[in-house]
């Protein structure tokens, strides 16, 4: 008998009840016997003509079925609801007279998605990673696979508790989901390990990517005020570089994510950037993220000694006369469509030629009439159109009368 303060059970429909009852009712007839009314009753309730031996087996099928989903979803499953999904799977129905749109629809999305972050499962991982392998092999196209895992994220269960972990899962697929491009895709794959899928995207788009949501999560953990350090680590795998198997990319995804799990930074050939989400209207100016909570400290590296220009035209700026060394290496965007708008006067158009977190280096055919502040939206591979102030701090002439303009980012 329920008690007070149990979780009230949705009533069965009468349609539902009749099911249940007809379920008790064949276990006791014969195979023989069972096949003829089977048979019957999907011609009638289901307009599809099989033959008794198939009607046993359909019906087996589908208690199997029922059972399976009772137990992923964890509550009763109505019997109408497996019969639609085993004769739909078996391209039987031509009129789905059995089930509503609604619970349907509803159904294919529980078993595609993870209950607790709302991502996509493993198994539907598993059927997008063959297409989107099959779609780069058939395009010529580099397709980015990232492995993605919560760091200390048995500290914060033994510590704050299941809740607690549960909603910093929570926060890590949210940010994935603000994050990702509408061309990528996000899994949880286990426990504390995520999976994403970037189309078209080299291994340094994808490190880049991966150090913007690192950033990105650690500024939406902060308002939990946990006493542990946690953070996402993660490994990158390119088809066609590093292989055009699924086995051998996700190997080498698994090992970069052991390294860089030991290693306490992350790879320093390419620059993390300004954490920007996909969705967002009105882009924002760049900023430096908060740095990780490693367990020791790393500092920046050195700054690069860079010898003088020679003398005539030449593509190597000088040294930026900053009033500090230049704390990060530049993300050099030669081949790529990434380029600025300027935003004010003539909305002139520039090639970006490299980016960093300090600035941007711009190509123009006209720099003569450049004032010494403009506005400008960058667009370069993986980020959104993103909105900045920009200060020009150095120009050098290139070949072909066009100008390289030193630009730093105004806070």
């Amino acid at each position: 008998m329920p008690q007070l303060g149990d979780p009230l059970q949705p009533q069965p429909s009468s349609d539902d009840s009749y099911l249940d009852l007809l379920v008790e009712t064949l276990e006791g007839l014969d195979e023989s016997v069972r096949g003829q009314f089977l048979r019957q009753f999907f011609r009638t309730v289901a307009q599809i003509d099989v033959t008794e031996e198939q009607s046993n087996e359909y019906w087996v099928r589908i208690l199997r079925r029922r059972g399976d989903l009772a137990d992923s979803q964890g509550r009763k499953i109505s019997l109408k609801t497996a019969m639609m999904d085993v004769l739909s799977a078996a391209n039987l129905l031509r009129v789905p007279v059995l089930i509503e749109y609604d619970e349907l629809k509803k159904l294919q999305v529980n078993a595609a998605t993870d209950a607790l972050t709302g991502l996509h499962n493993r198994r539907l991982f598993d059927e997008y990673f063959e297409k989107e392998m099959n779609r780069a092999k058939r395009y010529g196209q580099q397709l980015a696979i990232v492995i993605l895992d919560l760091h200390k994220l048995k500290e914060v269960n033994d510590r704050h508790g299941h809740l607690q972990g549960d909603q910093v899962l929570q926060i890590a697929a949210a940010t994935l989901r603000r994050t990702l491009r509408n061309s990528d895709f996000a899994f949880r794959i286990g426990g504390d390990e995520f999976a994403v899928l970037l189309p078209q995207t080299d291994i340094e788009q994808a490190v880049t990517l991966c150090r913007r949501v690192r950033s990105q999560y650690e500024s939406e953990l902060a308002p939990l005020e946990l006493e542990i350090g946690v953070t996402l680590d993660f490994g990158v795998a390119v088809h066609p570089q590093d292989g055009d198997q699924k086995s051998a990319l996700m190997g080498l995804a698994d090992k970069r994510l052991y390294e860089l799990k030991h290693s306490g930074r992350a790879p320093s050939r390419v620059i993390p950037l300004e954490p920007q989400t996909a969705r967002e209207r009105e882009p924002q100016p760049m900023r430096e993220p908060a740095p990780a909570p490693a367990a020791a400290p790393v500092p920046p590296p050195p700054p690069r000694s860079v010898p003088p220009p020679a003398p005539g035209p030449s593509v190597v700026p000088p040294p930026v006369q900053h009033g500090e060394h230049r704390k990060w290496e530049r993300v050099s965007l030669a081949g790529t469509k990434a380029h600025a708008i300027l935003t004010e006067g003539s909305q002139k158009t520039a090639k970006v030629i490299d980016l960093s977190y300090g600035g941007v280096a711009l190509q123009f055919d006209r720099a003569e009439d450049l004032p010494a502040q403009f506005n400008a939206v960058l667009h370069v591979p993986i980020l959104p159109p993103v909105r900045v102030v920009l200060r020009k701090v150095h120009t050098v002439r290139m070949d072909g009368g066009r100008t390289r303009v030193g630009c730093s980012f105004v806070s």
